[in-house]
């Protein structure tokens, strides 16, 4: 990724399996628009392996147009659909940045490129009326989750620890809830509040139909463990890797990874 100057950044896109063309910035009439039903953008941190990725999900009124500008008014993405697709109309769009290694680009300078502030996103239907969202991004990241436990036993550092926990089921994750922002990332020593944890299992199965097997439930803030269902975890033959999801109220998320393995 290449640092966001003054000028504006144009992204080409393929969807759908239609030219998804990149022009001029959105020009909106005196009509008055319409909100999207849903306007995300947010930074996802893995801590365990040390990325960051600029994230973002819009959806809403069908659109044939979509733009989305910073604080200092430079376009980041600016999408036209064309042929078949221009006819039918998009309505819902997920997309994440590359996400590089911490040690590849630091945090300090990824953040640069995505300054805090008000971010818009503009539509044109397909009657030609308008749509917007505003999105507030912070930099404020939750820190990773203490104390982390399979089974009342210390989880490990991370997946290629050389020794696991092995428990027996049912199997229990649980940890200290979060409280307090990212000690080296983003904008530390600050309060923050949490939205929800979210809890994913992930089995994988070498030469068998599907190969992974995934497992994930949304826990409001004040839950901080969770069992997991015997009929996830009776599929696995030996190592389990889970992650532990911290969103919180800007929507910024921070996750941790590790494994265990059954007896």
């Amino acid at each position: 990724m290449s640092k966001v100057t003054g000028t504006t950044r144009l992204f080409p896109l393929i969807i759908g399996g239609a030219a998804v063309a990149i022009t001029a910035p959105v020009s909106m009439g005196a009509q008055e628009a319409e909100e999207f039903d849903e306007a995300q953008l947010y930074f996802e941190l893995n801590d365990t392996d040390g990325d960051l990725g600029f994230h973002g999900l819009i959806d809403g009124d069908a659109w044939k147009r979509l733009e989305i500008s910073d604080p200092d008014e430079r376009t980041l993405m600016n999408i036209l659909v064309r042929g078949a697709l221009r006819r039918q109309g998009m309505t819902e769009i997920f997309f994440e940045s590359d996400e590089p290694r911490l040690t590849e680009l630091p945090a300090d300078e990824f953040f640069a490129r995505f300054p805090e502030g008000t971010y818009e996103i503009e539509g044109v239907t397909l009657e030609g009326g308008e749509l917007e969202g505003e999105v507030e991004l912070s930099h404020v990241m939750a820190a990773p989750p203490s104390n982390v436990m399979v089974n009342d036993e210390a989880s490990a550092v991370n997946c290629d620890a050389e020794e696991l926990p092995v428990v027996s089921e049912p199997v229990t994750i649980s940890w200290d809830g979060v409280t307090q922002s990212h000690p080296t990332i983003g904008t530390p020593g600050v309060a923050v509040t949490v939205q929800q944890y979210q809890v994913v299992g992930e089995i994988s199965r070498e030469g068998e139909t599907p190969e992974e097997l995934v497992f994930a439930v949304d826990l409001p803030a004040g839950v901080t463990s969770f069992e997991f269902p015997e009929d996830f975890t009776g599929l696995a033959d030996g190592e389990i890797k889970f992650e532990i999801v911290t969103k919180l109220d800007n929507g910024n998320q921070t996750a941790v990874e590790s494994c265990f393995e059954l007896e």
